[in-house]
């Protein structure tokens, strides 16, 4: 999986070129994801979609049972705009300690997973950069599945 990830990541550099440099700036470097995605407003528009999907699904919601849903939102938030490259103010636990007491498996994983690809899909994001963000979701896998370190 984490070759797939690997390739993943380089097909959507060399497919999906999005760079931050105007025409005459010969800069190659890449705008973050962030801002890509529209800032601060595009994640908090994408979360709130997000969960919308996550709560109905019974296949995953009950992990979010007892949980302050209002707060779940702005963790979520704070930790997808550190993620992405935008704004630090993430303050929660590392996804390990976060999820350890879960006992997540696979399948739990790849379907929240994939209520993060249909609502990037649903607000119309390009196809390579939902490519980016999944690979960014994928490369947590490990942490949230509570796998060992490699």
């Amino acid at each position: 999986m984490k070759k797939f990830l690997t390739h993943l990541a380089l097909l959507s550099l060399i497919a999906c070129p999005v760079f931050t440099a105007s025409a005459k700036d010969k800069s190659s470097e890449k705008a973050p994801i962030f801002d890509r995605l529209g800032g601060a407003r595009a994640i908090d528009a994408a979360v709130d979609a997000f969960y919308v999907k996550v709560l109905a699904d019974k296949r995953g919601n009950h992990f979010f049972e007892d949980i302050n849903m209002s707060k779940q939102h702005k963790k979520q938030k704070a930790f997808l705009m550190k993620a992405f490259g935008g704004p630090d103010f993430y303050i929660g636990k590392d996804m390990r300690e976060g999820h350890k007491h879960l006992d997540l498996r696979e399948e739990d994983f790849n379907i929240i997973a994939g209520h993060l690809q249909a609502t990037l899909k649903d607000l119309k994001i390009d196809d390579c950069l939902i490519d980016e963000v999944m690979a960014v979701a994928a490369s947590t896998k490990d942490a949230v599945l509570n796998r060992p370190k490699k």
